[in-house]
């Protein structure tokens, strides 16, 4: 039992380690980890023998599930509303789309037998969530015309719908499957699917602000039994388990959770967990011996995949939008496999329906080839199609951006009118245990010191100590809509709920400080602190 866990510990480590020297080198980890799974299984250096294709299936169930949650809890949905209907479309007709192109292609050139080439194209045709995350983070790929969410949102919602066609193929396979089963599976698979999904977020954010003052263990431990119970819920019933994760961790993720940052931080790394372990089973589960063999179909199978089906797809969905063709060319390459088709490509392999080629190891080289060639060159292809937008920050698309943290920096624009302006900063008045770290002048940067003149149009960034311990606040949000009765009303006449306070006013590009005289406008966003 000690060598066992000797050995876990040993290639968690060594995946850390990849994950860094990967970083600098510019490759995607995942390929990383499927590699070391190779040096580690049958054929590698240390000949582990694992063969036990129904255990990894559970395994990576189970993986899958919280990969589905975060996709989720870690998008913005003020960010990705507008991109919203593109993104569901690409997420559900796309992948029909993508499968039957890529089914039709094995069927008809390779001459693979045909329900045979439909699963292959189900398991193949979703998007890896964890992957695109991943990229978007690590290489800040800001991207214009909201490209960002729209990817994030649609690799995040994809699965599902994979996973029921990858369902249903296989149940035609098996045979007596008839138009009334495949009506009465949909339909239990999409209902309970969102409904409980549903159900699940709303009784876990309902939970969640009835228990404020609960240690960050508590709040994190009760969100990851949600991620289960959704799973199961909808599972148990005949709902698609896949969709009731990503809808809960999606609604949980975009309600004002007390200390959401730290659990996004924490399914960031739990899923940065399971997709090592999902990807070093993989790897384990491989014979790269039996590669050579698949080499050439696999190959043509993936080169039609990223440069026929997924292009014809996303064409097919977003030129009625009048997307521009740059937008639509990044959206296709960024099609990147991953840990999803891993897990229906298992589910395939242990399940009794027959199969005729190598249907894992043909996922295994077309994972290989999406991460290692797609994956190193999207920033690449952003940049050549002129996709980057500078002024915007991809950041801001996942949940986690600026929402619960305690300030730590704060920029004051100097107006003529302010009492520092033509003062020397060990002259002004100012509050204790506040610093003036930096003056920006025009294209200056200044690091002052007490002699520094305070000049009118200087932007000054000061500094406070965070608390150190947990004050029981917590921010939230609230959109003016033009619905809204608080439109035109002084704040000094607004009713908040107990114990609030507004702290930031944004208004189209302006943040300010309001106070008991600043009228609400239209499309403003609120930004309070509540007890």
């Amino acid at each position: 039992m000690t060598n066992y866990i000797l050995i876990v510990a040993a290639i968690i480590l060594l995946c850390l380690f990849l994950n860094k020297i990967s970083a600098k080198l510019g490759i995607p980890v995942l390929l990383a980890f499927i590699l070391l799974g190779m040096l580690f299984g049958t054929d590698g250096l240390l000949k582990i023998s694992f063969d036990n294709y129904q255990i990894a299936e559970q395994i990576c169930t189970v993986s899958l599930i919280f990969i589905m949650f975060y996709g989720g809890f870690g998008t913005n949905w003020k960010q990705a509303r507008p991109v919203a209907g593109k993104a569901v479309l690409l997420s559900t007709l796309g992948v029909l789309l993508t499968a039957a192109a890529t089914g039709i292609f094995c069927w008809g050139v390779l001459r693979f037998d045909f329900w045979e080439s439909m699963l292959i194209g189900a398991v193949l045709s979703s998007t890896d969530a964890a992957s695109v995350f991943s990229i978007l983070r690590s290489k800040r790929l800001n991207l214009k015309d909201n490209t960002a969410s729209m990817l994030e949102m649609e690799s995040g919602s994809n699965d599902p719908c994979s996973y029921m066609l990858a369902v249903i193929i296989l149940a035609v396979m098996k045979g007596g499957f008839t138009g009334e089963s495949l009506v009465k599976l949909v339909l239990l698979q999409v209902i309970f699917g969102v409904l409980i999904g549903v159900l699940t977020a709303v009784f876990g954010a309902w939970v969640l602000s009835r228990m404020k003052n609960a240690g960050d263990g508590v709040d994190t431990i009760f969100v990851f039994s949600m991620a289960l119970l959704s799973y199961a819920g909808a599972a148990i019933l005949g709902g698609n388990g896949y969709l009731a994760a990503y809808l809960a961790g999606l609604i949980m993720g975009n309600r004002p959770l007390h200390n959401k940052k730290s659990l996004v931080h924490f399914f960031d790394g739990l899923t940065g967990l399971m997709q090592m372990l999902i990807f070093f089973l993989l790897g384990l589960l491989a014979f790269p011996s039996a590669l050579p063999g698949i080499i050439p179909v696999a190959f043509t199978i993936a080169l039609f995949l990223t440069f026929v089906a997924r292009p014809l797809s996303v064409f097919a969905i977003l030129t009625p939008f009048r997307c521009s063709a740059r937008q639509q060319l990044l959206v296709s390459w960024s099609g990147l496999r991953g840990a999803a088709s891993i897990v229906f490509a298992i589910l395939a392999t242990v399940d009794p329906a027959y199969t005729k080629n190598d249907l894992f190891h043909i996922v295994i080289f077309i994972v290989l080839f999406s991460i290692s060639i797609q994956g190193s060159l999207l920033g690449f292809m952003a940049r050549r199609l002129d996709m980057i937008d500078d002024n915007s920050n991809v950041m801001k698309t996942f949940s986690d951006y600026s929402e619960e943290v305690p300030v730590e920096f704060v920029k004051i624009v100097i107006k003529k009118d302010h009492p520092w302006a033509g003062h020397r900063i060990k002259d002004v008045t100012s509050l204790p245990d506040l610093l003036l770290v930096l003056i920006l002048r025009g294209e200056e940067r200044i690091v002052p010191n007490g002699d520094t003149v305070i000049m009118e149009g200087d932007k000054i960034v000061l500094s406070a100590l965070s608390p150190e311990e947990n004050l029981g606040l917590y921010l939230s949000e609230i959109e003016i809509d033009r619905e809204s009765p608080w439109i035109g009303l002084p704040l000094s006449r607004v009713k908040l709920p107990e114990d609030s306070l507004v702290l930031v006013l944004m208004r189209e590009d302006r943040v300010k400080i309001p106070n008991g005289n600043t009228v609400i406008r239209e499309n403003d966003i609120l930004v309070i602190s509540q007890v």
